[in-house]
């Protein structure tokens, strides 16, 4: 009988691989080994997560958040009574008792601070991309524009913008994680309402819109014009002004010569220090034109000119961005001719109010001085309820503190 075959499979005689074999797989394995393995930061990185903890501890044992907000109110004596018909000034005299001028200073400390250890221990490379001086490394590559452009604002918003992606800004992308980065830019965003000025309160329609055109103006020539942005004597802003109002306009010059912490033209004008600073892109815009009658006194109007302005700065050769966010509400007055003395071609300033944010709270000194990332390094961290300044459903009033804080910039 046959003898029967096997169910189990022939197994093959074992060999030893050679060592070649051998060598390379350990080679292999060790490398796979090494690139799988977590990669200790850099000293570098290190030292800079080391900073950035230390920041953020010392902001966490302060009795708020971070960050700087300043106002003041100016209260000047009541304008002498003059013949009817006649309108007096200066302009911070028909203010009494109205004007609210308020500072912001430097506010994201908290969640800057946590966002930024965050990236560093993920990403130190990409991390030191924002830091000053030698400290920085290559760019981030992502656009943080977080959509497309808005279209223009033609009512008061009911809410603050909703919060950008987290990102730092740079010299390549200075608006990255900020509202600003889908505002318009420059004197375009200041528009006029769509259609044809109307009469308002016995005010003709050509007064109307003479007044409004003299609105975008200053708030062009004032917060726009590069020269004066960097210092400059801001003389066409100075032009469009009623030569009637020759104290308020002779205030302003002499705060433009030698300002004070009473004369600061900072509240009037958006200005830097050109010797600490330079403007990295065109300034962000948002903001509205608008009409309304005065009530109680025919023949006025007022225009009412509601803007904040996005600046994106740098230190003089420096690498990291930081940016101011100036907040101006003017009213321009539009009168009829018939009643009130007015210089035609010229605009009556009758109220402004100004709000700062990302600067360092210092009055007096006749520009703003942006606050960056290594101003922190003295451990001043300022206290209270944050306030977001892109936040424009809100108006300036009711300011009670001098210094404050600011959510974001």
């Amino acid at each position: 009988m046959p003898e029967q075959p096997s169910e189990e499979p022939t197994r093959p005689e074992s060999s030893t691989p050679p060592d070649d074999v051998w060598d390379k797989f350990f080679a292999d394995s060790e490398r796979d080994i090494h690139a799988s393995a977590p990669k200790e930061p850099s000293a570098r990185a290190r030292m800079v997560t080391e900073r950035l903890r230390a920041m953020d501890e010392a902001q966490a044992g302060s009795s708020g958040g971070g960050g700087k907000r300043r106002w003041g109110r100016n209260k000047p004596a009541a304008p002498p009574a003059q013949p009817e018909g006649w309108r007096t000034g200066p302009a911070w005299q028909e203010m009494n008792g109205r004007t609210t001028r308020r500072r912001t200073g430097w506010s994201v400390v908290g969640v800057l601070v946590a966002v930024a250890v965050a990236v560093v221990a993920v990403n130190p490379s990409g991390a030191l991309s924002w830091l000053p001086g030698d400290l920085g490394g290559g760019a981030d590559a992502s656009d943080g524009t977080n959509g497309a452009p808005l279209a223009p604002e033609t009512a008061r918003p009911t809410s603050a913008p909703s919060a950008a992606p987290a990102d730092m800004p740079t010299r390549e992308r200075p608006f990255a994680g900020s509202p600003a980065a889908r505002w318009e830019s420059g004197a375009e965003a200041i528009r006029l309402p769509e259609g044809k000025a109307k009469a308002v309160n016995g005010v003709s329609a050509a007064s109307v819109e003479a007044a409004l055109e003299g609105a975008r103006d200053f708030l062009i020539a004032s917060n726009l014009d590069h020269e004066v942005i960097m210092g400059a004597e801001p003389k066409e802003a100075l032009a469009l002004l009623d030569p009637l109002m020759g104290d308020y306009l002779a205030e302003l010059r002499t705060g433009l010569r030698k300002p004070t912490v009473k004369n600061d033209p900072v509240w009037t004008f958006t200005r830097f220090d050109p010797d600490e600073v330079e403007l990295v892109d065109d300034v962000r815009v948002r903001g509205r034109l608008t009409v309304e009658p005065v009530r109680g006194t025919a023949g006025k109007a007022v225009v009412k000119g509601d803007y904040t302005f996005v600046y994106a700065l740098a230190r003089q050769g420096g690498d990291e961005v930081a940016r101011v966010i100036a907040r101006r509400v003017i009213e321009v007055e539009a009168v009829d001719p018939a009643r009130f003395q007015a210089t035609d071609g010229r605009i009556w300033l009758g109220d402004i109010n100004s709000e700062i944010s990302n600067d360092d709270c210092r009055d007096g000194d006749g520009v703003i001085r942006p606050q960056f990332l290594a101003d922190l390094e003295d451990g001043s961290v300022p206290t209270g309820e944050a306030r977001d300044p892109y936040d424009r459903s809100q108006g300036l009033e009711g300011a009670a503190e001098e210094c404050g804080v600011v959510s974001r910039t």
